[in-house]
């Protein structure tokens, strides 16, 4: 099989400087695994990275949909898996790098996954839908798959009880399609929630709230920029008056810190993953890793 390389992290964490980095050294091209950064104009919101942060490293899977398109997790896949053969075909290294675990997993993992939009209804039916509710439906079809879902992620329940409800299964087979090398790049807690909200004021500081009104203004629907989640969801909510400033920025800098978490415990469940301490000269390590890798030793 060819060979990919993978870095993995939460947010804030540092992932996509050292992928361009680490890019420039091997001579490699980065695969955005962002569920967001898909989408044109989620820019800072996003923390999608800047033509001049890219260094001219070459970049894919950025602004690959229009704010409100369907984007399924078949689209990402099928997209990263065109991007990584071109990669591949001109002799160059993939880094496919990002934060959205179940895009890394639908790669690492080759799930063999069923294309197509749910029907309208079945979206519609699911999105008035509680959490307990979703949860129910998906736990007297499979209750053991149920139980590896967060009870409290809301999107993440959508999607599984659309499975269930259009006739799929909720658990993917797959088939790996190529070796794979799983960087993850780690900080002290502490430490990580201090660059979370030094990452955070410097976005609204650079007019973040702005990126949000000039969607409104585009057209793009609130109810798209609030399944966003995150810094989409709670801008939207401070704009509509629901939030005092202070109160918008407490709650999404606990929410971003809360995701921080859960990203963290995502990835822990891949035994594959090799462990890069972010204070530990990350470069080195991490290119000693993938020289290994790439040889073969």
């Amino acid at each position: 099989m060819e060979k990919l390389v993978v870095i993995a992290g939460t947010n804030a964490s540092g992932k996509s400087d050292l992928a361009v980095k680490i890019a420039r050294a091997v001579k490699g091209e980065v695969i955005s695994a962002d569920s967001r950064q898909v989408f044109k104009g989620l820019d800072l919101g996003s923390g999608k990275i800047t033509v001049p942060e890219m260094q001219g490293v070459p970049h894919h899977l950025l602004d690959v949909a229009q704010p409100g398109d369907y984007f399924s997790l078949a689209h990402y896949q099928r997209l990263a898996y065109e991007a990584i053969d071109d990669v591949l075909s001109r002799g160059r290294i993939p880094l496919l790098t990002g934060g959205t675990g179940l895009y890394i997993n639908a790669v690492v993992d080759g799930y063999e996954l069923e294309p197509g939009e749910p029907e309208s209804a079945v979206r519609e039916r699911v999105e008035g839908m509680d959490c307990e509710e979703l949860l129910e439906i998906v736990r007297n079809a499979d209750p053991s798959g149920a139980e590896k879902l967060d009870p409290h992620n809301k999107r993440r329940l959508e999607r599984a009880a659309e499975k269930i409800l259009t006739g799929k299964k909720l658990e993917n087979s797959a088939h790996k399609r190529y070796e794979t090398l799983v960087l993850g790049v780690t900080w002290p807690r502490a430490e990580l929630y201090e660059r979370i909200e030094e990452r955070l004021k410097r976005r609204l500081d650079e007019d973040m709230i702005g990126e949000v009104e000039r969607l409104r203004a585009a057209g793009v629907s609130d109810d798209f920029l609030y399944r966003l989640g995150l810094e989409y969801r709670y801008i939207l909510c401070y704009l509509r008056g629901q939030y005092s400033y202070e109160k918008f920025y407490e709650e999404l800098f606990k929410e971003i810190r809360h995701l921080a978490k859960e990203q963290m415990t995502w990835f822990r469940k891949r035994k594959d993953i090799v462990w890069i301490d972010m204070k530990d000269d990350p470069f080195g390590k991490a290119i000693e890793k993938i020289d290994a890798f790439l040889k073969g030793e």
